[in-house]
């Protein structure tokens, strides 16, 4: 992207997100970090000098436009970064509903939200959307449901958006990366019981990479999918 580009990023507080926050504000874009309190947007600003946040709960979909309503939502938005989710295991006989609600919620209804409230200053700016989904967005495996379908629908989202969006020159990207160290990676192997060894997975600032590959290809060409995967 040419110039000084305007960022709205979830999940900047930690693991991928992070490491795509450092990468674009280190090259001096503008950042609007959303955060899901005050508490958090305040140390999300603290780490990012000159950031902006957002504050809005992405477990409670049905309030964000509540929420969004007595802030100032940035005029620009080149890039709407969906990287936040949450991940809780566990076999179909086991799953309640509140666990199912709570994925879906986060990882699709929240994303959906954020992306229909941005809409308009994306294709104002021909800007992109970008959904950091995950290899459990194309497969599903045993105990892995709920967080699985909560990814199988964001997959649904990017694919029906990207062709609604085409004519207004709005790009869609989902990237599926495999295991990425981090939080998420830590509390996934804590519910397998599994010890977990972060060299062995895939470092985020390699799946930030891919993300800002996309960001920054030519206008002639759009990355709708791709997937990242260990490479040790």
């Amino acid at each position: 992207m040419a110039g000084m580009a305007t960022h709205v990023i979830t999940g900047a507080g930690s693991g991928i997100g992070a490491a795509v926050a450092r990468r674009l504000h280190a090259r001096g874009d503008e950042l609007v970090l959303h955060a899901r309190n005050a508490g958090r947007a305040k140390e999300l600003a603290a780490q990012f000098p000159g950031a902006r946040t957002l504050v809005g709960d992405l477990a409670e979909p049905d309030r964000l436009s509540w929420a969004f309503s007595h802030q100032t939502l940035p005029d620009r938005v080149d890039s709407l970064l969906h990287v936040a989710g949450v991940v809780d295991l566990g076999p179909v006989g086991e799953l309640t509903p509140k666990t199912w609600r709570h994925q879906l919620d986060v990882n699709l209804v929240a994303p959906a939200e954020l992306t229909r409230h941005f809409l308009p200053q994306l294709r104002a700016a021909r800007g992109h959307v970008v959904f950091v989904n995950s290899g459990a967005g194309l497969a599903a495996h045993a105990d892995w449901a709920a967080y699985a379908a909560s990814k199988h629908g964001l997959k649904a989202l990017a694919d029906s958006l990207r062709q609604e969006e085409h004519a207004h020159g709005v790009r869609v990207t989902s990237v599926y990366p495999g295991r990425t160290a981090g939080p998420m990676q830590a509390k996934v192997h804590q519910q397998e019981g599994k010890e977990y060894d972060p060299g062995r997975w895939i470092d985020p600032e390699s799946v930030a990479t891919t993300i800002l590959t996309a960001l920054d290809l030519p206008r002639d060409a759009e990355i709708n999918d791709l997937t990242v995967r260990p490479g040790r």
